[in-house]
């Protein structure tokens, strides 16, 4: 691992840069590294005592922010190919801080699950860095890199006119497809670059507001997309796949066999035994049950679940008589669960379980219903259709408008509710809709929502596919909404007879029709 003097001058000018445009010319440069170390931690799926290399810390910005989203539980070592100053003083306590002149004196042998970067791949040395990241990858680690988009409109103009105020940009930035062709070349698997970020200069308040509103949508708009301000790199070190390691997660007594896992099943012959081993390798201890509620599948998925029931008594396959339908599985799992919580998810959401950690947590301090969010600026969204995007967005804006409340996203099937509150909900819809219900039932009737921010990637074509379709669900949705809206003006409608606390003395799901 021998490197010249100049690729290690072209990673202290690249440090450096960054760091003062940073300072200088970016007004919400706090939020926005929050922003990216979230992205970070959920682009990963980030587990306790997973060691992260920081290439390029320079002023310990982006650190301080990596400390906060992983609760201090992960070794950071943060390189910087700086001199070291006293203004980062206040990380050395909690992080092995190095300057590098060569890589080989202090990082020899040693090998990290994760390397993160933020605008440090130059054309001048970005196959060597890349090299040297992928022998201090260990087997199967993840490098997340953030690297300035070329394409970005106002970075073309800044750099047209910074010659005239006697100023250059001494980066030699790649593109997207370049990128990517590297890391491949490089040697590594699962590599993906997005476009993302339209919280760019030159920025007001007002225009602040609006960006971050609009990045997501603008993020996977076609076209437009080339236009963000940065790309998100990531890509795997083989093998492609790790195994989940064994990590103790009840970090609340009070959620000792308490948790009923709900997971609805339609032909997830290929989902269900890695989704049902990891839930019990991380949640274990908080497990009360796994119900798998089989609708009408066609391949193998009840002979796994046969399987698996008969490995652990906690797991419970059910097995729906037609008519079948996705909020018919969810309502009558729901009926069934006995814990003191109880967790809708869909079967392909096996990459999601350490996240599951931040639901735990709010419902620990006191929320009713934790809903996992796609479209907050701290959710990873990937490979996600733009037409679903929008109509989820209008879906909201019109749902916040007449029912005059304030959420981002309730109509997603990953959602952590008191018992009692399942025990409230009326739930009508057969089909995807069921969503809706679920989130917004509970709102109207008082208990106190809580959204968190989560990753989500859209299944690749290994995990199956998905049976949603937009236009023929869609309607669903706007006739939930309707009938919220009768029932809180009017207390008419469908959904008339909903009260909160109406069916606790009679049982745990008597409040659910299953049509």
């Amino acid at each position: 691992m021998k490197q010249d003097t100049s690729f290690h001058s072209t990673l202290a000018i690249r440090e450096r840069y960054r760091d003062d445009y940073w300072r200088n010319d970016d007004p919400i440069v706090e939020d926005r590294l929050l922003w990216r170390a979230q992205t970070f931690r959920h682009t990963v799926h980030l587990l306790p005592g997973q060691t992260i290399l920081e290439l390029g810390c320079g002023e310990g910005l982006f650190t301080r922010a990596l400390l906060r989203v992983s609760r201090g539980e992960n070794p950071i070592t943060a390189v910087t190919f700086q001199e070291l100053t006293g203004g980062r003083l206040d990380i050395r306590a909690k992080v092995e801080l190095l300057k590098l002149s060569d890589f080989s004196n202090s990082l020899r042998g040693r090998r990290f699950d994760c390397v993160v970067a933020m605008d440090m791949v130059d054309c001048n040395c970005a196959s060597q860095l890349l090299s040297l990241v992928h022998e201090l990858l260990g087997p199967g680690g993840e490098m997340v890199f953030y690297e300035s988009n070329p394409w970005n409109p106002f970075l073309r103009l800044r750099r047209l006119f910074l010659p005239l105020l006697g100023s250059r940009d001494p980066r030699l930035l790649l593109s997207r497809s370049q990128l990517c062709r590297l890391l491949v070349d490089t040697g590594f698997v699962q590599v993906y670059a997005v476009y993302n970020d339209f919280v760019f200069a030159p920025l007001t308040r007002r225009l602040i507001w609006l960006l971050r509103n609009l990045s997501i949508l603008l993020e996977n708009a076609p076209a437009v997309r080339t236009m963000a301000g940065s790309i998100l790199v990531h890509a795997q070190k083989p093998p492609a796949r790790m195994d989940v390691p064994r990590v103790a997660r009840l970090t609340h007594e009070s959620l000792r066999s308490a948790v009923s896992f709900v997971v609805p099943c339609y032909d997830e012959e290929m989902n269900i035994r890695p989704l049902v081993n990891r839930i019990l390798k991380l949640y274990e201890d908080c497990v009360y049950e796994i119900i798998l509620v089989n609708d009408g599948s066609s391949d193998g998925t009840a002979t796994v679940m046969a399987e698996l029931a008969k490995q652990n008594d906690r797991v419970k396959p059910l097995h729906r008589s037609p008519p079948n339908g996705v909020g018919r599985a969810i309502a009558e799992g729901l009926s069934r669960a006995g814990g003191r919580y109880v967790l809708s998810m869909d079967c392909d959401f096996a990459h999601l379980l350490p996240e599951f950690r931040d639901l735990f947590d709010c419902a620990v301090e006191g929320y009713d219903v934790v809903v996992g969010s796609r479209f907050s600026r701290h959710s990873v969204l990937l490979n996600y259709p733009f037409l679903k995007i929008a109509a989820n967005r209008d879906f909201h804006l019109l749902a916040r408008l007449v029912l005059l409340r304030n959420f981002r996203d309730l109509t997603n099937n990953l959602k952590l509710m008191r018992r009692e509150v399942v025990a409230d909900l009326q739930l009508r819809q057969p089909g995807f809709a069921v969503n809706a219900e679920t989130g917004l039932q509970p709102l109207i009737l008082g208990y106190h929502v809580k959204e968190v921010p989560i990753s989500w990637i859209n299944r690749s074509p290994e995990m199956g596919t998905s049976s949603f379709r937009l236009i023929r669900v869609g309607g669903g949705y706007w006739h939930v909404l309707l009938n919220i809206w009768l029932r809180q003006v009017f207390g008419a409608g469908p959904y008339r007879d909903l009260r909160r606390g109406a069916f606790h003395t009679h049982g745990v799901g008597r409040g659910l029709e299953i049509p």
